[in-house]
């Protein structure tokens, strides 16, 4: 099907602006334009309303990282979910995904701990995903306190889907039992060649040459493209994971490898559930506010998480 009209209008709308690619400028240009995009678009009555938010800290891999602590409305027992930013490991904070981590908190009523990762150029590749792995080992360890039960769910989207499927494999191997991974068009083949890519490449927000400004800076000077703590997909053995919902986009470049990822782990017996939202672009998690269709697929796939971790 075509682009969801209201998705098109803003995508015209974005070109009309004349700013120039993501890739010709410098990471901090890209994280300013990035923060301006969604947190500095956002009206209040767009925010997905939970019971609270508390902003705090969490053990790293190199130290203490930004938090934010969303816990849902109602009555618990809570599950908890890990949430990661997308934004490929070089722009993306806790205030460019507010909304998201929101709405993933609403919508499966969840107690969710986003995690504000150390980011590349600065802090290459294995950072995020040493941070990403270390963060979530605590909040396995602190569930009580964050005021969750003993239901451990991750949670990402694009860069930060990678993140936690890299945090599932390695939390397997620790014997931390988790509830399930949501992953939101997850980055998980670092150099895979799939038609997305192709199809996808330009004029649909998320373009190839933006992919590799993106991966050049977080792992540009790492030899193994597949080390399975870039590209998850690649793990040696997916057996024994978490349940999963995995959903994809279209009108995306990585909507192939997303797709990838959910069959592999159905191969290796792992429980997935893989939607392709069709008319939706990379991004769509934090396009509700224009296209009701974007809204409804939010809804739809945070509904279905919830519902696989509180099994």
């Amino acid at each position: 099907m075509p682009v969801d009209p209201h998705i098109a209008a803003l995508l015209t709308m974005l070109d009309d602006a004349g700013m120039p690619p993501m890739y010709e400028g410098s990471p901090e240009a890209g994280r300013a334009l990035y923060l301006q995009l969604t947190h500095g678009a956002r009206t209040p009555e767009q925010l997905a309303p939970v019971a609270s938010t508390e902003d705090r800290t969490v053990p790293g891999a190199g130290g203490d990282l930004r938090a934010r602590v969303y816990r849902p409305e109602g009555d618990g027992p809570f599950p908890t979910v890990v949430f990661f930013h997308g934004g490929g490991w070089v722009i993306g904070d806790l205030d460019t995904h507010d909304n998201m981590a929101r709405h993933i908190c609403r919508g499966s009523s969840a107690v969710v701990v986003a995690v504000d990762y150390r980011l590349a150029p600065e802090h290459p590749f294995p950072a995020a995903a040493d941070d990403a792995v270390a963060a979530a080992r605590w909040v396995a360890g602190h569930l009580g306190e964050l005021g969750g039960d003993d239901r451990l769910g991750l949670a990402g989207d694009s860069a930060g889907g990678n993140l936690a499927a890299v945090v599932a494999q390695t939390l397997r191997a620790d014997g931390t039992p988790l509830a399930g991974q949501f992953l939101i068009y997850p980055a998980v083949d670092a150099e895979g060649e799939y038609p997305s890519r192709v199809e996808n490449a330009k004029g649909y927000f998320l373009e190839k040459d933006t992919m590799d400004w993106f991966y050049g800076h977080y792992a540009g000077a790492w030899d193994d493209a597949k080390d399975p703590r870039l590209s998850p997909l690649h793990g040696s053995d997916l057996s024994g994971l978490p349940p999963a919902v995995v959903v994809t986009a279209e009108y995306d470049p990585l909507r192939d490898e997303g797709e990838a990822y959910g069959e592999a782990l159905r191969a290796a017996g792992v429980e997935a559930s893989v939607q392709r939202y069709d008319g939706m672009i990379h991004g769509f998690f934090d396009m509700g506010a224009v296209s009701p269709a974007a809204q409804q697929a939010i809804d739809e796939s945070c509904r279905r998480f919830g519902e696989l971790i509180r099994r």
